[in-house]
């Protein structure tokens, strides 16, 4: 028999044996926070119709890789920053070139320091037009002393569940329904790394972490601001309605997402701790602040820095880590001073804060108690989800042994379950909740990009193909009932990926024919380089359909397209089989009497689809175009289409 192990040794083989890896959208919660980022998305603002909301989900279901047992995610995190809206760091010149998302009208905002460290307002100081000739933008600057006013981009949810709680909506579910609520934080977008935090990508690491790419990718990523007003600032009337909280939400999930499998579990494990301990309870006094998540968030992110890799790797012991950690933020409790991980003048507690008893408790764990803590209120409370069978071992769980056998057969169950709770997340989850949103909110193509865009960063491939393949049937529903339009063709190319937001590009000179050609390129071009599939059929339908809408256009380009476009057509119909129809459009060219602005578009042959193993699509294309044109202009008469290739 092997040796008995310490209490300890079977906690930890627990833990590292059942928080498993993700792989693909193992938890529900991935696809609803993507599902509710995508109707966020594509939602009008509470603004205008123009003005977009931007989500972006945060907290436990963006930064958690591991998989425990115990649920570890309470509810859905999703800041929204609102396109035509952004921050700058004070004394920065504004920008001339923004992200593809942001609307052609955008206001800027000065980031002022207040007398609180990490706390800010926001001043009105440029207007932003996007340029009619090109992708930059020219800066109005506006006079000082307006300040933007934090309760306006609270977003709303337009619903009975909602409750507003600091600078959150909490959208609670129907008390039947098995999903989340949902926190949803309106912010205002800064781009660029803000100076209160300066220091910290600079400053000095023994362990070297985080690394350089990493550091520079937090840096890249810029932050958010959010609109809460400090605790002590609330009941000014003033500053409680325009102080801002800088947020670095966005570092923190490429942080935490860097982590070690250990690293992650021990993070769990110590937000477990907290809350079963009800070291999150403030007793008595509600305007009192007291521990939080984002306390053991940041306990986690300064041991990341702070500790070796080998004091998380060698002899991993995850009870004597959680003690540890526990034993330091004890200490800072007692000082009265917990610094911001990433603002160095800034503490996350104050004299208003009720931890006097949980320091004093945190230094009464020992290794000892945290072993017993784990087994009886953490791993039994795993029983609840797993057979009876299983549950039996626990009941006799006398001697370190038994332990070990007990706990050994649940892990084994662990394991043999992964498949099943995968099945059930890309059935109860990702089908059910797809299916009935998509009904609920008809589809735009604009929508369509955006839940494409977010049920991408799941990471599994069959949700967004799932959301494709709804998305197919939706358009025949709609197609059967009212006849295949241009907004049907819009929805089909923007779920294959092939979206312009036309209404940012609306001050700019492309017209309705060019737009409808360029999508047509982009399509055929995705088509040039895939083998033959029911996808590239919808493609290459889809393309004749965008080429004949930029025939019906009646625009300042549509005679300088009409040669090209009959020409893509051709071959598009010449690749389908369809070869009377690719004649006749041929035909249309050599007839038309007007080339005089043909030579304005070229053939794009990189686009085309080889003809046959025997033509050659770069030359032969290219020289069929040209033997065309050089006819036409001269009034003679060609030979048939396909012989001058």
């Amino acid at each position: 028999m092997s040796r008995e192990l310490a209490s300890h040794d079977i906690v930890t083989a627990f833990l590292l044996n059942t928080c498993r890896p993700c792989q693909g959208p193992t938890s529900k919660h991935a696809v609803q926070a993507a599902v509710l980022c995508g109707i966020a998305a594509s939602r009008p603002s509470n603004v205008d119709d123009e003005t977009e909301n931007i989500p972006l989900t945060t907290g436990s279901v963006a930064e958690f890789y591991i998989e425990p047992i115990l649920p570890h995610i309470g509810d859905i995190d999703v800041m929204c920053y609102l396109n035509n809206l952004l921050a700058i760091p004070r004394g920065h010149t504004p920008p001339t070139q923004l992200p593809a998302e942001f609307h052609n009208y955008v206001k800027v905002y000065e980031i002022i320091d207040s007398h609180l460290p990490g706390y800010v307002y926001l001043e009105l100081r440029y207007l932003l037009t996007e340029c009619s000739d090109g992708d930059k933008y020219n800066a109005i600057e506006y006079d000082t002393g307006q300040y933007a006013l934090n309760q306006l981009y609270v977003i709303g949810q337009h619903t009975d569940l909602a409750d507003i709680h600091g600078p959150a909506v909490a959208t609670r579910p129907p008390s039947s329904s098995t999903l989340l609520s949902v926190d949803i934080v309106g912010c205002v977008r800064c781009l660029l790394w803000p100076p209160q935090a300066a220091d910290w990508s600079t400053r000095h690491r023994t362990y070297g972490w985080p690394d350089s790419a990493t550091l520079d990718l937090v840096v890249n990523n810029g932050c958010d601001l959010v609109g809460v007003a400090h605790r002590q600032c609330r009941q000014d009337k003033w500053m409680s309605k325009r102080q801002w909280r800088l947020s670095f939400s966005r570092a923190e999930i490429v942080l935490i997402n860097s982590w070690m499998p250990v690293q992650q579990i021990v993070y769990h494990v110590l937000r477990y701790f907290i809350k079963t301990e009800q070291l999150t309870n403030c007793a008595g006094n509600s305007s009192a602040g007291t521990l939080s998540n984002y306390h053991i968030k940041t306990l986690m992110l300064w041991a990341s820095e702070l500790k070796s890799t080998s004091w998380w790797t060698d002899d991993v012991n995850l009870v004597r880590m959680c003690v540890q950690l526990l034993h330091y933020l004890a200490k800072c409790l007692s000082y009265g001073q917990y610094q911001h991980y990433f603002i160095s003048n800034c503490s996350l507690i104050d004299n208003s804060f009720n931890v006097t008893n949980i320091g004093y408790q945190l230094t009464l764990i020992d290794e000892t108690w945290m072993s017993r803590w784990f087994v009886d209120n953490y791993i039994r409370a795993c029983l609840q989800l797993c057979p009876q069978n299983i549950s039996r071992l626990f009941a006799d769980a006398t001697t370190s042994v038994k332990l070990q056998n007990a706990v050994s057969a649940l892990v084994d169950w662990r394991r043999s379950s992964s498949v099943i709770d995968l099945w059930r997340v890309l059935i109860d989850s990702a089908e059910i909740l797809i299916t009935s949103q998509v009904d609920y909110h008809p589809l735009t193509a604009r929508s369509c990009f955006r839940w494409m865009t977010e049920l991408t960063k799941v990471g599994d491939s069959c949700v967004p193909v799932y959301f494709t393949a709804v998305t197919i049937l939706h358009v025949a529903s709609r197609a059967l009932r009212h006849g295949f339009n241009d907004e049907l063709m819009d929805i089909l190319a923007a779920v294959r990926g092939q979206f312009a937001d036309t209404r940012r590009h609306s001050n700019k000179s492309s017209s309705t024919s060019m737009l409808s050609l360029n999508k047509a390129a982009k399509l055929m071009k995705v088509v040039a380089n895939k083998s033959l599939s029911t996808m590239s059929l919808i493609e290459t339908e889809l393309s004749k359909a965008y080429l004949y809408r930029a025939l019906r256009c009646k625009d300042s380009d549509s005679d300088s397209i009409y040669c090209l476009a009959n020409v893509y057509l051709a071959v598009l119909y010449y690749t389908t089989g369809q070869y009377q129809t690719a004649i006749d459009h041929c035909t249309v060219v050599t007839r038309s009497q007007d080339h005089s602005q043909c030579s304005s578009h070229v053939v794009q042959c990189e686009i085309l689809p080889k003809i046959d193993d025997g033509v050659d699509c770069l030359l032969g294309l290219a020289e069929l175009y040209q033997r065309v044109q050089t006819a036409a202009l001269k009034q003679q008469r060609p030979p048939s289409a396909f012989e001058a290739v």
